[in-house]
């Protein structure tokens, strides 16, 4: 039996599929492009059917795929009309829309009561506030809506016309209790959305219903393919590192850098939330995910790479550096400030520069400071009771074992990588294993999908001079912003020029 793992995302989606031992088998995947203007940051969700039809129609040509679960990164929803028709492009979360919605959200519940349900700081990144802009800046097309879809549930609905989404994607639209695991009524009638838009709330592995036969006739499958409701993608990764229990974390670098820990309670703080920190249900009862991350991960290792030194490889690079401190402080606010500052204005930094530098030292001198970004993280999380003891590293940065190293040196706990390139695709290959009876649980599955490469241990004397430096490092923001606002006040004032 083979089972497929198709994880969507802001610039394509990709389905992977492995045997029931684990084993990869074939990876198909299909780009497609968001559009960013001026107030309008959009997606075309048909687009992304379209590109997982044909990632489903490839790869059934190579394997017989018995089912497929689903991932998807969150908040951006489709909006259909009765005839299951997108009716207007889809925003993602950078997109400006739904602040005036989210303020009047705010103004009638509050924040405290809305963050309570939710387990996310009321703002317009989500999707109830740009349902809402909809409704009142568009309500010739409000009217046609039939149903609001996450890309998880959307996806899941045109491959079945079954209309269910899972609990950690229903988390992202801030219209989800996070506790009863329903649609927040309070909040819904507040936002005066009709809850019969919406999707019904499932548990991860559920299991959708098969393939829509004339659907899997034009695409080529030979058999009934089954369809698995799987997670929102970061918990689809922290489940495909095998981080089941609290003390556990991910740590994902892609373009974004995301710490994800496992806990066993909410926390009782408003602080957490305040810091930009979400609580979000994890595939397990009574246990919970939260997201700490920065928005320049790996994306400042590629403008590096592509912009400094384009004739040098990644591994060239890695070669290159020395294994002490580079003594440099660069802080990463290259497209702002995520967590714990959630601060969009914010732009990068470089401290301690001399001539005595290089470009190898430049090179390393980024790693160091995505990393500090996130140990700032990691001490807020212990703060809040949420203290992961060891990291287990996927994505492209964990193919760098320079990167795994500073890692274990200034965060000062072990580092693991893992074998799975792809630890969303994997993590929802064993929870739609578990779906369809493969295996007993997710441990079981585990045993099969999760595969630890090299374990890396901080070196005491490093860590001791980082850890010298990371003081150094947390008075950086604080000390830049006020230079930052000048330079902010300025850029506004020549594009308002250029406007005239």
């Amino acid at each position: 039996m083979i089972i497929g793992g198709l994880d969507i995302g802001t610039t394509g989606c990709k389905l992977s599929a492995y045997d029931t031992k684990g084993n990869f088998i074939y990876s198909s995947y299909k780009g497609y492009e968001a559009s960013y203007k001026t107030g309008e940051h959009e997606i075309d969700a048909e687009k992304i059917f379209d590109s997982v039809c044909s990632v489903i129609k490839d790869t059934v040509h190579v394997c017989e795929l018995s089912a497929i679960g689903i991932t998807s990164f969150g908040e951006t929803f489709a909006a259909l009309d009765e005839n299951d028709r997108v009716l207007l492009p889809s925003m993602l979360y950078t997109d400006p829309r739904g602040k005036e919605e989210c303020e009047a959200l705010r103004a009638i519940l509050g924040e405290k009561r809305l963050t309570e349900i939710s387990g996310v700081r009321p703002h317009h990144m989500y999707s109830l506030p740009k349902i809402m802009w909809i409704k009142n800046n568009r309500p010739e097309i409000y009217k046609r809506v039939r149903r609001v879809m996450l890309m998880e549930d959307y996806i899941v609905y045109m491959l079945t016309k079954n209309a269910c989404i899972d609990y950690s994607a229903a988390a992202r639209t801030m219209a989800f209790d996070i506790r009863k695991k329903c649609w927040s009524r309070e909040i819904l009638s507040a936002a005066e959305i009709d809850e019969s838009l919406l999707s019904a709330p499932v548990a991860a592995f559920n299991k959708a219903g098969n393939m829509i036969p004339e659907l899997a006739r034009k695409l080529g499958a030979k058999n009934n393919i089954m369809i698995v409701n799987g997670t929102h993608d970061q918990a689809a990764a922290a489940v495909g590192t095998g981080v089941f229990s609290p003390g556990m974390a991910v740590d994902g670098t892609g373009t974004v850098e995301c710490i994800t820990p496992v806990f066993d309670s909410i926390p009782d703080s408003e602080t957490l939330y305040s810091k930009g920190y979400c609580v979000v249900p994890y595939v397990f009862d009574n246990t919970y995910i939260c997201y700490a991350f920065s928005f320049t991960g790996g994306a400042a290792i590629k403008w590096f790479r592509d912009k400094i030194s384009s004739e040098k490889s990644y591994a060239a690079l890695d070669s290159s550096v020395s294994s002490e401190p580079t003594g440099l402080l660069i802080m990463p606010h290259f497209s702002g400030a995520a967590t714990p500052y959630m601060d969009s204005s914010s732009k990068a930094a470089v401290i301690g520069l001399t001539l005595e530098h290089n470009g190898s030292d430049l090179y390393k001198a980024l790693m160091e400071g995505v990393t500090y970004e996130m140990m700032l993280n990691i001490e807020q999380l212990e703060s809040f009771g949420i203290a992961p003891e060891k990291l287990y590293a996927v994505g492209g940065g964990a193919s760098s074992p320079v990167w795994l190293q500073i890692k274990a040196d200034i965060l000062d706990r072990p580092v693991t990588s893992l074998d799975a390139k792809e630890a969303g695709a994997c993590g929802t290959c064993m929870l739609t294993g578990v779906a369809l009876g493969i295996y007993r649980d997710l441990y079981e599955a585990k045993e099969y999908f999760v595969k630890e490469n090299k374990t890396f241990y901080p070196d005491r004397r490093r860590a001791g001079i980082y850890k010298r430096y990371y003081s150094a490092y947390k008075n950086i923001y604080g000390a830049v912003r006020p230079i930052t606002e000048d330079i902010n006040h300025v850029s506004n004032f020549k594009n308002d020029i250029k406007a005239r």
